[in-house]
């Protein structure tokens, strides 16, 4: 088994979704890594790229095409200003020229030069080909899966042996839920404890901290603006921003300047159960409307349902804990981090493979543990609130109208959010020695919905609601 850091579940990038935005942009840095390391960038003439499956019939409307040119350029999607975007793409689309990782201008006309193919590749439905034209007219191709959550892998896996080498040096190796909570016994830890030390073997306390920090700063950052911004979302469907109204009424004539002040002011209002339902509305809402409009986000494990875990933490900030710091976001990321990465090893996090149960149920099943920890419950109520979370979820079908991250998935994650919620209190008034269903049970369960689903369900929009619902209907 492989070795899966928080760090790789919990992703900074923009949006608007992990497995078509992020990982097709990554998987050109690779790329243009591959071109360097055999000593043929500098022979490059021309490149392409063909998109197949679900990246090829939902790639527009999940701005793939974009993404790759932003990629091939160059720019890293941690810290490219995405207020250069449309700057950048319309240099390229104007001038019908493309600056290859900065350096190389190679002739670029995207209509030509991203080719979108219909057909599946055999290894999994998000499959992209790179082909670079040399100077002595060779042709040199080479082909990367987004297999979600902003991860791309090649057939043959090169990369593999590395990071079972890192699964190695953990000193505790999980792959399912019943090895971490005998863990969580033997040593008397809570998981947040024991995830940490697996982190330790990669990186030193102070890298850990600094990068959850900046983690927590994105997820924070994505809700603070995207419940300050108004307007239309772009892509044609004409989704009207919501998450801006209702921050507005609900923070009433309460004064602030920044993120910090607005959370003083939000723990200032009124707090009945629809003010609560609301607010956690709004940051799962929120969030999700930044990454619909190529914003930045944090995959959490995708962009598609990046709403729900700081949507929930936010939850325990404002609600439940006023005294709440970073220490509380250091545990709730290690916590639902882990969570996730047992679901990506037991099952899957790609809407591709396994529709939308994969996205926002599994962030929904990670916020639920994470919130139950914060809340005092025992590793075993932790894992009860996963498993609740995510069995109700078994099954949801991923049919974005269009293609885009809009329709349902932004409404989506304000529901994974408050099932979370519900979730983790079901769990914390629970014995967990007498629940029937355990999360490796629900994981094995999911993956089984999730192979006999048929793939009009899978991000295709080729089913549901993609085909029942027009454009011209909205």
């Amino acid at each position: 088994m492989e070795s899966i850091s928080v760090f790789d579940m919990l992703k900074i990038g923009v949006g608007p979704s992990s497995s078509h935005t992020l990982g097709p942009w990554r998987a050109a840095l690779r790329w243009i890594g591959e071109l360097k390391e055999k000593n043929q960038f500098e022979d490059v003439v021309e490149i392409s790229v063909d998109l197949y499956g679900s990246l090829s019939l939902t790639g527009k409307g999940h701005a793939t095409d974009i993404a790759l040119m932003l990629g091939l350029s160059g720019f890293d999607p941690v810290t490219f200003p995405i207020e250069n975007i449309e700057k950048e793409i319309d240099f390229i689309t104007s001038e019908n020229k493309l600056k290859l990782n900065g350096e190389l201008k190679v002739p670029f006309f995207p209509k030509q030069n991203i080719i979108f193919n219909r057909k599946f590749l055999e290894f999994h439905p998000n499959g992209m080909t790179f082909t670079a034209t040399l100077k002595d007219g060779s042709k040199k191709s080479s082909s990367f899966y987004s297999i979600g959550g902003g991860f791309t892998v090649k057939e043959e896996r090169k990369r593999k042996k590395i990071k079972m080498a890192k699964f190695a040096l953990f000193p505790f190796p999980i792959e399912k839920g019943t090895e971490l909570l005998a863990y969580c016994k033997a040593e008397g830890k809570s998981i947040s404890e024991v995830v940490f030390e697996n982190e330790k073997s990669l990186r030193s306390e102070a890298e850990i901290n600094d990068g959850l920090k900046k983690i927590w700063d994105v997820m924070l950052d994505s809700m603070y603006v995207g419940a300050h911004t108004e307007g239309i979302l772009p892509g044609g469907l004409n989704v009207t921003r919501r998450a801006f109204d209702m921050n507005k009424n609900l923070i009433g004539d309460n004064k602030y300047t920044n993120a910090d002040e607005w959370i003083a002011a939000i723990r200032n209002t009124e707090v009945k159960f629809r003010q609560i339902l609301k607010w956690v509305s709004c940051f799962a809402l929120a969030v999700n409307e930044v990454n619909a409009s190529l914003g930045r986000v944090v995959t959490a494990p995708t962009n598609g349902s990046a709403g729900v875990i700081p949507a929930v933490m936010m939850y325990y900030m404002v609600i439940e804990n006023h005294d709440a710091n970073f220490e509380d976001v250091r545990k709730f990321l290690l916590t639902s981090g882990e969570i996730g990465s047992i679901f990506k090893k037991g099952a899957t996090i790609s809407a591709a493979m396994g529709g939308c149960q994969a996205e926002i149920g599994v962030s929904s099943s990670m916020a639920a543990g994470a919130l139950c920890e914060l809340m005092g419950g025992t590793p075993e109520q932790c894992l009860m609130a996963s498993e609740i979370a995510m069995e109700h979820h078994l099954g949801m079908t991923c049919d974005p109208i269009a293609g885009l991250v809009q329709i349902p998935c932004i409404e989506r994650n304000a529901m994974g959010a408050i099932k979370a919620i519900n979730a983790c209190e079901m769990a914390l008034d629970s014995d967990p020695s007498k629940a029937k269903v355990p999360l490796d049970k629900v994981i094995a369960t999911m993956w089984e919905t999730a192979k006999d689903m048929t793939s009009k369900y899978k991000e295709t929009s080729e089913g549901g609601l993609a085909v029942q619902v027009n454009i011209s209907d909205c």
